[in-house]
C-alpha cells in the first residue's frame, strides 16, 4: 500500500476519475507485467530489467502517456489498458489505438486512408503494454502474464528485445482464418516506435568487454571479401556495411535460415543467418540499413557452387544504424520505382525456344507503392497503384499476410510485361532473392475471404513458368464460383485448376529449383528470369457469361441487309420476309470473332468448363453442359473406328465434369416481319417478333475430363487407359458410387461435382438390388408430344414428350444386389437361345435419353430397388377376341431407370441400311432413311401461330451427297420438338421420312411423327459447299433420266430467246408502274426482277438456260451503273420484254431502249464462251408431235424438245 501511495503522490489527481485511473494503472501493471519481470531473465537482458518495481514502471508508463496524449498535462482518463488475453479473446474486429490525435486528426486520417470498398478501421481508446519477446521461427511477441501476441513492426531495432515497453500507437488485426489454430488468433501491428518502461543502452544489447573489442576490430565488405579467399581456420571476423538484399526466411529439412548481403562502393559479401536464436534478426534488416554484424565465421555451403560464406555464430550480435569510426558508408540506396512509365513496358523482342515457345526475359527492379487491392491472398496475389500486379507465390509464405492500404518496398524484384491477359499489363514477381518490406501498415479494415493457399503449394511441387501460374490462379478463382461454391472445397478447385492448365497448356514439369543459386549468384537467374508468352491464352467463360454475350450480340451483330442473298433487293415482300425468318450465326472457340466480354482489349480462344448431363425439365432432349450459373443445349458427335463422325451413344459420359476446349457456338435468329420491300428494312415497325436460340457443337473425343463418373471410369478403365496419378483405392470408388445415387438431378451435379479424384476400378454401382436387361436397339422414332397414361399430371392436355425405340432382348432379365452399370457382359446375361424383340416407350423424364439411344448399339437397361424380373419383361398388345395381332411386346420405361452404354458389344451388330441422296432419288420405297449434308435451309413459318411461340413451324432443308445431286426435305414441327444442330454444314441421319414425288415429277422428302433426325457429323459453312459438279456434256445429259443433278457446262451463246425487266408490286406480284396496276392492291412498294433466257452450244447438243436475278446484269455485260440506269429508264413503262430473232434483224421500232437491249442481246459481248454451273430442271417435256409445211405436203414427225437447265453460277472463260 505504500507503493500505492507513493505513487498516487507523484501525480496530483485533479478529481477522482484521475485517481481512480492511476490506481487501476498501478494494479494492471502489478497483475500482469510485474510477473513477467519476475521470471529468469533471459541471457540477453540486463540486471536494471529484473530489478524494477511496479511502482517504478507505473510512474514510468504515466509520464509516457503524459508525454503522448493530444492535451497537455491531463492524464488521459478516457483510455484503459488491456491485457493481451482480453484483447484475444474480447477484440473480434480490427481496430486502431492512437494516444497522441485528437478528434480532427482522427477524422482527417480517415479520409487520407480510405479506399474503394474498404473503410477506415474504428478508433479505440486501449492502451497496451508487455514485455517485447522472440517468438517461434524468429517472429516478434508482446508478453504479459496473460498471454502473448504476435507484434509485427515497421522497423525493429534490437534495443527493444526482452525490455517492457508501452505502444502508443497499434492497430489489432484479429485472424478470421477457418480451421486454424487458435492459439494464433490475431496480430498487433506496431506503428512507429514503442515507448521504453526503462533505461537500457543506447546500441544494441548491454557491451560486454569482448563485444567492444569485436566492433573495434571490425572490417568493411572490400576486407571481409579478401578474407573469403584467404580463409584462416577459426577464424571470426566482424563486418561493416549496407544491407543490399535479404532473402526470405526458409524451412529446409527441419531447419530455419536466411541470408541476407551486405555491400560498399563495389564489393558485396553474403551472410547466412541459420542459428535459431537469430531468426529475429530478419525482422531488424532490411535493404539500405546500416549494420554491423560481429562474431562471424567462414563455412563452406554444401550444394552451391559458390561455397565460401559468412555464417553467423552464437556469439554473433546485431548492431543497426551503425556507422563506423574510421570509414563513411556512403553508398548510395538503390533507385525505388513509384510508377511504371510506358517506356519501361518496352521489351526486346522475345526469343524462341526449341518448344516453339514465345520467351520473354524479365528485368529486375526496385519499387515502392500501395497495396490497393488483395486478389487472392492465398495464392499470393495483389494489385499495386491499383495498375501494377504483384506476385509473391515464388516465395515462402508471408507470416503476415498483406492488406489493401498497406505501403510495401520492394527491391530485386522481377518486371514482367503481360505474362497473363488476366492481371494487369505490368507485373511484378518476387524470387527468393527478392526483398519485400511494409513501410506503412494499412489504415483499412475488410480482410479478404479466408485461402488455403493450395496453389502455391502445387507450385512448388510442380515448378511451372509464371505466366501458367497465373493463369491457373484466375481459373481457380473463376471455377470457385461457378463449380457449386457450397459444396466444391478450394483443394478441389485448386487440383482441378491445375489439371485444366496442365492439359490446355500442354507443359511438362518444371526443372528442380536451385534454391541456394537463387539467392547467392550473381548473376541472377531463377525461374522468373524468362516467361512464356505463346500464342492466345484461354479465356474462361462461365455458362451464364457465355449465353450472355451471345444473347446480347445475336442482333446487335448484324443488319437485316446482310442476311438476304445476293440480288436480295430484287425479292417480292413474300421472298424478303422467308429469307429473313431464319439466320445463324457461327462462332468457334479458337478464332478471333468469340463474344466479347471486356476482359481484354482483343479476342481469345475460349474455354467451358461443366458437367454433362441429360436434363429431365425441359422440352428438348439435348445434352446439356451445366455449372452452377446455367446450362446451354449441347449437339455433340463422337469420333467412330473408322476415324469419321458418328452420334453420341456412350452413356458414361453423363456425370463427368469436363473442360471443353474445342466446341462451336450457334446462335440461330428467328424473326417474323412483314417488311414490304427491301427499303423498309431500316423500320422496326415491320418487325412483329424476333428470338434467338443458343447452343454449342463439339465432338466428346476432344473434351479434358477433370472428374469422371463411376461409369465413364469404369469404361476407361475397360480400354486400359492411364487416368492420371491421382488413383484411389475401393473405399473411394465407393464414395463417388454413393454420390450417383442422389434422389435429385440438382444434388447428383454437386455431388459429382465435389469429387476430384480419378477413379480406375471398374467396379459397379452402389449397394442396391436391381435387375438388368441387355439390349440391341434397331429402329428409334422421333421425340413427339403425345397423350399418354404418364402425362396425367402435367399441363397442356396431358401432352408430354414420348418416344418409342424397337429393340432385340439379348438375354434373360439377371438380378444383381448393386448396379452393374456398363461393365462386362456376363455370360448370364447371354443365356438365350433366340433373340426376342421389344418395344420400350420412353416419355416425360425417360425421354432424356433420346440423345444417345442409338440403331445398332447396345445397352443395359436397368431398373433399381427391386428383385423382380418381371418390371423388365415386355407386356403384348390385347385385341378383340378372334383377332390375331403380330405386334412386338412394349415395355413402359420409368423416369428412373437407367440405360448404360455397353461399349464391347457381346455380339456383332448389324448396321441399319442407310441410304445415300442419290439412292433416295432413284429409289422406288415409301419409308427411306438415308444420311446426307445440309447444304441449305429456309423456314416455313406458320402466320397462325402465336408471336411469341417461339418455334418455327416447319423447315425445308436441301441437302445433298458426294455425287452433287441434291434433295429437299420438309419438316413439321407442330407436334415435335425443334430439333438442335440442323445447320449447313452438317450431316444428319434421317430415318422413317416419306419419299414423295410432286406434281411436275420432282422427288422430296416429308417427315412423319415418328421420323427421327440425328446429327452424326458437324461441319461449317466451308464444308456446306457441295463437291466441284461434274463437267457434263449437253448431248449426253439430255438423255439422262436423272433430276437434280448439277454439272458443268462449258459452251457458246447462240442466241437470246428472250430477256424480261419489269418492276413488280413486292406484295401480290402485279406490273408497278407510278402504283400497282391491281385494283385490290394498295402496296406502294415495288422491286425490280429479271428474266432471261438464252440457247447455248457445247457442241454435243443444246440447252435452254435460265438466268434470274443477279446473274442477268454479268450476262448482259452491264456495268453497276448501267445496270442502276436501266432501272430507272424502266420506272415509267414499268417492264419491257425483248425478243429477239435472229442476229440480223433490223429493229423497226422507234423505242430507244428496246433498241438498245436488241444490240446488247445481239452483240458479241453476250454470244461469247461461257462456263455455267447448273441445275436440271424437274420438269422436262416429252416428245412431241409437230407438223411441217413443205408446199403442198404435210409431214408429222416427232421432236426431242431441249434440254432446260437453270443456271447457279457464271464465269466467264
Amino acid at each position: 500500500m505504500d507503493s500505492l501511495q507513493l505513487f498516487l503522490d507523484q501525480f496530483k489527481a485533479r478529481g477522482e476519475a484521475e485517481t481512480v485511473w492511476l490506481k487501476e494503472i498501478f494494479g494492471f501493471i502489478s497483475e500482469h507485467l510485474c510477473p513477467e519481470l519476475s521470471e529468469p531473465a533471459p541471457l540477453a537482458a540486463d540486471d536494471v530489467v529484473t530489478g524494477v518495481c511496479a511502482g517504478q514502471l507505473s510512474v514510468c508508463l504515466v509520464k509516457k502517456l503524459q508525454e503522448n496524449v493530444a492535451v497537455t498535462h491531463v492524464l488521459p482518463v478516457s483510455y484503459r489498458l488491456v491485457s493481451v488475453s482480453a484483447l484475444l479473446s474480447l477484440q473480434h474486429l480490427a481496430c486502431v489505438s492512437n494516444l497522441s490525435w485528437t478528434t480532427n486528426q482522427h477524422r482527417a486520417w480517415e479520409k487520407e486512408v480510405e479506399l474503394p470498398g474498404h473503410q477506415a478501421l474504428p478508433r479505440v481508446n486501449l492502451l497496451l503494454i508487455g514485455c517485447l519477446k522472440e517468438g517461434r521461427a524468429g517472429e516478434w511477441r508482446l508478453t504479459d502474464a496473460s498471454g502473448s501476441v504476435r507484434c509485427e513492426c515497421l522497423s525493429l531495432s534490437p534495443l527493444w528485445l526482452n525490455r517492457p515497453v508501452f505502444l502508443p500507437h497499434w492497430n489489432y488485426i484479429p485472424h478470421n482464418a477457418l480451421g486454424q489454430n487458435h492459439e494464433v488468433r490475431g496480430y498487433v501491428e506496431l506503428i512507429g516506435s514503442p515507448a521504453l518502461l526503462c533505461p537500457g543502452p543506447e546500441q544494441g544489447f548491454a557491451a560486454s568487454p569482448g563485444e567492444g573489442a569485436g566492433l573495434s576490430r571490425a572490417v568493411g565488405v572490400r576486407e571481409a571479401a579478401g578474407l573469403l579467399y584467404n580463409r584462416t581456420r577459426g577464424q571470426r571476423i566482424s563486418v561493416f556495411g549496407l544491407v543490399a538484399s535479404v532473402c526470405p526466411q526458409l524451412v529446409v529439412a527441419g531447419t530455419t535460415f536466411f541470408c541476407f548481403w551486405l555491400t560498399d562502393e563495389s564489393h558485396t559479401v553474403r551472410v547466412l543467418v541459420k542459428d535459431i536464436n537469430r531468426q529475429w534478426w530478419t525482422q531488424c534488416v532490411y535493404v539500405g540499413l546500416s549494420v554491423c554484424v560481429t562474431e562471424l565465421r567462414v563455412c563452406v555451403l554444401r550444394g552451391w557452387r559458390g561455397n565460401d560464406i559468412l555464417c553467423v555464430t552464437e556469439q554473433s550480435e546485431l548492431h543497426t544504424n551503425y556507422t563506423h569510426t574510421d570509414t563513411l558508408l556512403d553508398t548510395p540506396p538503390p533507385h525505388l520505382m513509384s510508377h511504371v512509365d510506358s517506356e519501361d513496358c518496352e521489351e526486346v523482342e522475345p526469343e524462341t525456344d526449341k518448344a516453339g515457345l514465345r520467351m520473354k526475359k524479365s528485368r529486375v527492379i526496385s519499387y515502392q507503392g500501395t497495396v490497393t487491392q488483395v486478389v487472392s491472398d492465398g495464392a499470393g496475389l495483389y494489385v499495386i497503384d491499383r495498375k501494377v500486379g504483384l506476385c509473391l507465390a515464388y516465395q515462402p509464405t508471408l507470416r503476415r499476410k498483406l492488406r489493401a492500404g498497406d505501403s510495401v518496398e520492394l527491391h530485386h524484384v522481377h518486371f514482367l510485361y503481360r505474362p497473363c491477359p488476366d492481371f494487369p499489363p505490368s507485373m511484378l514477381c518476387t524470387c527468393l532473392r527478392s526483398s519485400l518490406r511494409v513501410i506503412a501498415f494499412s489504415g483499412v479494415g475488410g480482410a479478404p475471404p479466408p485461402d488455403s493457399g493450395w496453389l502455391p503449394r502445387l507450385l512448388l511441387e510442380k515448378n511451372t513458368g509464371v505466366s501458367e501460374y497465373l493463369w491457373t490462379c484466375h481459373l481457380s478463382s473463376k471455377l470457385a464460383h461457378s463449380l457449386v461454391p457450397s459444396l466444391l472445397k478450394q483443394r478441389s478447385v485448386a487440383v482441378l485448376s491445375w489439371k485444366l492448365m496442365e492439359s490446355v497448356w500442354r507443359r511438362g514439369r518444371g526443372g528442380r529449383r536451385d534454391i541456394y543459386s537463387e539467392m547467392l549468384d550473381e548473376p541472377h537467374t531463377c525461374p522468373l528470369s524468362k516467361y512464356t508468352t505463346g500464342p492466345k491464352v484461354h479465356q474462361y467463360l462461365s455458362i451464364s457469361a457465355l449465353i450472355g454475350s451471345l444473347y446480347s450480340e445475336c442482333w446487335s451483330s448484324v443488319s437485316l441487309s446482310s442476311l438476304l442473298p445476293p440480288g436480295g433487293s430484287s425479292l417480292s415482300r413474300s421472298q424478303l420476309n422467308t429469307a429473313l425468318a431464319w439466320s445463324c450465326r457461327t462462332l468457334t472457340s479458337d478464332l478471333q470473332d468469340g463474344p466479347q466480354t471486356g476482359d481484354a482489349p482483343g479476342r481469345r480462344p475460349l474455354l467451358l468448363v461443366g458437367m454433362l448431363e441429360l436434363p429431365t425439365q425441359t422440352s428438348e432432349p439435348t445434352l446439356q453442359l451445366r455449372d452452377a450459373t446455367g446450362a446451354v443445349a449441347c449437339v455433340v458427335t463422337e469420333t467412330s473406328p473408322d476415324g469419321g463422325q458418328r452420334a453420341a451413344f456412350n452413356s458414361a459420359w453423363i456425370g463427368c465434369l469436363v473442360c471443353v476446349e474445342q466446341f462451336t457456338m450457334v446462335t440461330e435468329r428467328f424473326l417474323q416481319s412483314d417488311f414490304p420491300s427491301y427499303q423498309h428494312l431500316d423500320q422496326d415497325k415491320y418487325i412483329t417478333n424476333k428470338h434467338c436460340r443458343v447452343y454449342l457443337q463439339f465432338s466428346l473425343d476432344s473434351l479434358h475430363i477433370l472428374s469422371p463418373s463411376v461409369a465413364m471410369a469404369t469404361h476407361l478403365g475397360q480400354r486400359g487407359e492411364e487416368l492420371g496419378s491421382d488413383v484411389t483405392d475401393r473405399r473411394q470408388t465407393l464414395e463417388a458410387e454413393e454420390t450417383e445415387r442422389a434422389t435429385t438431378a440438382s444434388r447428383k451435379r454437386r455431388r459429382e461435382a465435389s469429387s476430384v479424384t480419378v477413379t480406375t476400378n471398374p467396379v459397379g454401382g452402389g449397394f442396391r438390388p436391381c435387375v438388368s436387361l441387355v439390349i440391341r436397339v434397331e429402329q428409334k422414332e422421333g421425340v413427339a408430344q403425345k397423350n399418354t397414361a404418364a402425362a396425367l399430371k402435367v399441363e397442356e392436355a396431358g401432352l408430354t414428350r414420348c418416344f418409342s425405340v424397337k429393340a432385340v432382348v439379348v438375354g434373360p432379365v439377371v438380378s444383381w444386389g448393386r448396379d452393374p452399370k456398363n461393365g462386362p457382359v456376363t455370360d448370364k446375361e447371354m443365356e438365350t437361345e433366340q433373340e426376342d424383340k421389344v418395344v420400350l416407350v420412353l416419355s416425360g423424364g425417360s425421354a432424356r435419353w433420346f440423345p444417345l439411344l442409338q440403331p445398332g448399339c447396345f445397352y443395359r437397361l436397368t431398373a433399381p430397388n427391386t428383385q423382380d424380373p418381371r418390371v423388365l419383361i415386355g407386356r403384348g398388345v390385347s385385341g378383340q377376341r378372334g383377332v390375331e395381332l403380330h405386334t412386338d411386346p412394349t415395355l413402359q420405361v420409368r423416369s428412373d431407370w437407367r440405360l448404360h452404354t455397353l461399349t464391347r458389344p457381346p455380339l456383332q451388330a448389324l448396321s441399319p441400311t442407310v441410304l445415300s441422296v442419290s439412292e433416295v432419288l432413284d429409289s422406288r420405297s415409301e419409308m427411306v432413311c438415308f444420311q446426307a449434308q445440309v447444304c441449305d435451309r429456309i423456314s416455313l413459318s406458320d402466320r397462325t401461330s402465336s408471336p411469341g411461340a417461339g418455334v418455327c413451324a416447319g423447315v425445308r432443308l436441301t441437302v445433298w451427297d458426294q455425287s452433287g445431286r441434291t434433295l429437299q426435305v420438309y419438316l413439321d414441327f407442330s407436334h415435335t420438338p425443334y430439333p438442335p444442330g440442323l445447320l449447313p454444314g452438317n450431316t444428319l441421319l434421317l430415318s422413317a421420312f416419306q419419299r414423295r414425288v410432286s406434281r411436275s415429277g420432282g422427288v422430296y422428302c416429308r417427315s412423319l411423327p415418328v421420323s427421327s433426325i440425328t446429327v452424326t457429323s458437324l461441319g461449317d459453312a466451308s464444308s456446306a459447299r457441295p463437291p466441284s459438279a461434274p463437267m457434263m456434256h449437253l448431248g449426253v445429259w439430255a438423255v439422262r433420266d436423272q433430276s437434280g443433278i448439277v454439272g458443268q457446262v462449258r459452251g457458246h451463246v447462240v442466241c437470246f430467246l428472250f430477256l424480261q425487266l419489269e418492276w413488280s408490286c413486292s406484295l401480290c406480284g402485279s406490273p408497278y408502274l407510278q402504283t400497282c396496276s391491281s385494283s385490290q392492291c394498295l402496296s406502294t412498294s415495288s422491286v425490280f426482277q429479271s428474266k432471261a433466257k438464252l440457247v447455248m452450244d457445247d457442241g454435243t447438243g443444246e440447252a435452254h438456260v435460265w438466268f434470274s436475278g443477279a446473274l442477268v446484269p454479268p450476262l448482259l455485260g452491264l456495268a453497276d451503273s448501267q445496270w442502276e440506269g436501266l432501272q430507272r429508264a424502266l420506272r415509267v413503262r414499268g417492264h419491257i420484254r425483248v425478243t429477239p430473232r435472229g442476229r440480223s434483224l433490223v429493229c423497226d421500232s422507234d423505242d430507244p431502249l428496246l433498241h438498245f437491249l436488241l444490240c446488247v442481246c445481239s452483240s458479241d459481248v453476250v454470244c461469247r464462251q461461257l462456263s455455267l454451273t447448273c441445275r436440271k430442271t424437274n420438269q422436262q417435256r416429252s416428245e412431241e408431235m409437230k407438223r411441217f409445211s413443205r408446199g403442198e405436203r404435210d409431214f408429222m414427225t416427232r421432236v426431242t424438245p431441249p434440254l432446260q437447265l437453270t443456271c447457279l453460277h457464271l464465269e466467264d472463260v
